[in-house]
């Protein structure tokens, strides 16, 4: 009279892989933007070094200098 229970067919499947897909996604979707983001910005310095101004870097007006 050793029965071995079989597992039961109503059990919940497991949300782990779904949850590592969402991560993934969402990173690359993150990164994504982020490229494009940087990829804008080089664009605009290049279009204007080409059109010939000399003054095209952005001014970094954070620094502190005393």
């Amino acid at each position: 009279m050793n029965e071995q229970q079989s597992p039961d067919p109503q059990t919940p499947d497991s949300r782990r892989g779904a949850t590592v897909g969402l991560i993934i996604v969402l990173g690359l979707i993150v990164g994504g933007l982020f490229l494009v983001h940087v990829l804008h910005n080089m664009s605009q310095i290049q279009d204007c070094a080409m059109s010939g101004r000399t003054n095209c870097a952005p001014i970094d007006s954070t620094s502190s200098g005393n």
